[in-house]
């Protein structure tokens, strides 16, 4: 089977590669010259733990293809994934312009039947507006040529994607067509032999699955750090409430973790856009507002916690940050909690001295315009060098188990805080730090 997978961000270009590697032949195309270029050599754009091997792999059995011109192979393709981008209006909604940009190539080129599957993360109804716009340049050409189309939201985790998509919990497909359905089974049959964990229903309850599935994770995150940042105040240990909680079997344990906010391209994109949908169809969606006014606050929590340590007093102080990326295994800075946090501490006039494996060349690219430049360390130990304060703010797992005597000895003062809980508390202490966590 042939496909074409249009967009070659995070979502398209693991799709594209992971089907490659069951067999099938598939074109990447995107817009960006350069991108396609670098792609061709070889080069990927992003980092994703296994991912340049496979490409390289299916490149070199060419099995996968990377181009500019979707027009160039509509006939040779049965099926196209769109995977573009659906930034977020000022107002929080989704734009479409560029999913519906592929609907009108589509419709202005195809000669065949074709199933035109929505892999962006969209608002529901979307994809009503897309067969409506294949339709209006189908109409234009005075065709009436069969097609489909379909919706398959993506549920990888980024660190983790390869793993989420070739042996994924579940597959959501929305379709309105047998022959569709069949397609699509027969696309994802080789990743599931042994247990068909496709969910076919219609297409608007597949648009709204996920964006309900990362407005629940995104509640569950926002909860515990509620709960925290409660247990603090009246003394409560929030490591041993998430314990207690998470041994039931209605709740479970996972999502439980209480830290400095989540980040990246899904959570925070997507409960706005699913707040917008409901204002949109007069109903106001309270709970996840609530989760998004816990989830700015959190990001500021370890600022506060260093600004009350201080005793207000920052100016001048220099701080070390651990971890840039919104979270371990990628370089996705989007919405980063750190992005926040080192904001702030420049504005109170404090120096920082900054760390993260993956990141710090996408960290760069954000902090270039700053009147006070960020010193970007060359490992953990350069980072901590004359400091006044450690915060850990991405989890790494290099973070984890470090020599701290010689953390000690590289410090000025004894401060850490950590925004992630990964460390002992008694330990810490022991080994003459002052230590601070979340709850």
């Amino acid at each position: 089977m042939k496909i074409a997978i249009v967009g070659t961000g995070y979502v398209g270009l693991v799709s594209g590669t992971c089907f490659a590697e069951m067999g099938v032949d598939v074109t990447c195309i995107d817009v960006n010259t350069e991108k396609i270029e670098n792609l061709n050599n070889g080069i990927i754009p992003i980092y994703e733990p296994g991912l340049e091997d496979m490409v390289l792999r299916n490149l070199k059995a060419e099995r996968l293809h990377f181009g500019t011109n979707l027009s160039g192979i509509l006939d040779d393709v049965e099926v196209i994934f769109s995977a573009v981008g659906t930034p977020p209006n000022e107002d929080g909604s989704a734009d479409l312009k560029y999913v519906l940009e592929v609907a009108r190539t589509v419709g202005q080129k195809m000669n065949q039947y074709v199933l035109l599957v929505t892999k962006s993360t969209v608002p529901v109804g979307t994809a009503a507006l897309v067969r409506k716009t294949i339709q209006q340049e189908l109409d234009k050409r005075v065709l009436n040529i069969e097609f489909d189309v379909a919706s398959n939201p993506e549920f990888l985790k980024e660190g983790d994607a390869i793993k989420d998509f070739m042996s994924p919990d579940r597959v959501v497909v929305g379709v309105e067509s047998q022959k569709a359905r069949d397609i699509i089974t027969k696309l994802y049959r080789p990743f599931l032999l042994n247990n068909f964990r496709v969910i076919f229903m219609d297409i608007l309850s597949a648009e709204m699955t996920k964006y309900a599935a990362n407005a629940m994770l995104a509640t569950r995150i926002s909860f515990m750090n509620d709960m925290a940042n409660l247990c603090e105040l009246v003394g409560a240990d929030v490591n041993m409430v998430r314990k207690g909680i998470g041994t039931d079997q209605r709740i479970g344990g996972k999502f439980l973790y209480s830290g400095c906010g989540y980040g990246g391209s899904c959570f925070p994109k997507d409960v706005k856009a699913l707040i917008q949908t409901a204002e949109q169809n007069g109903y106001e969606l309270r709970v996840l507002k609530a989760v998004e006014e816990v989830n700015a606050y959190q990001k500021q929590v370890l600022f506060h916690k260093l600004k009350k340590h201080f005793n207000d007093e920052l100016s001048g102080k220099t701080v070390a940050v651990w971890g840039l990326s919104f979270k371990p295994n990628t370089d996705d800075m989007r919405e980063a909690p750190s992005l926040v946090l080192i904001d702030k501490l420049i504005e109170a006039g404090c120096k920082v001295r900054a760390f993260d494996p993956v990141a710090m060349p996408e960290a760069k690219k954000h902090f270039d315009t700053i009147a006070q430049p960020i010193y970007f360390a060359k490992d953990i130990y350069d980072a901590v060098l004359d400091v006044d304060a450690l915060l850990l703010v991405t989890e790494w797992k290099e973070f984890r188990m470090p020599s701290w005597g010689v953390v000690s000895k590289s410090m000025k003062g004894k401060l850490v805080i950590d925004g992630r809980n990964i460390y002992d508390k008694m330990e810490m202490e022991d080994s003459g730090f002052s230590y601070v966590g979340i709850g």
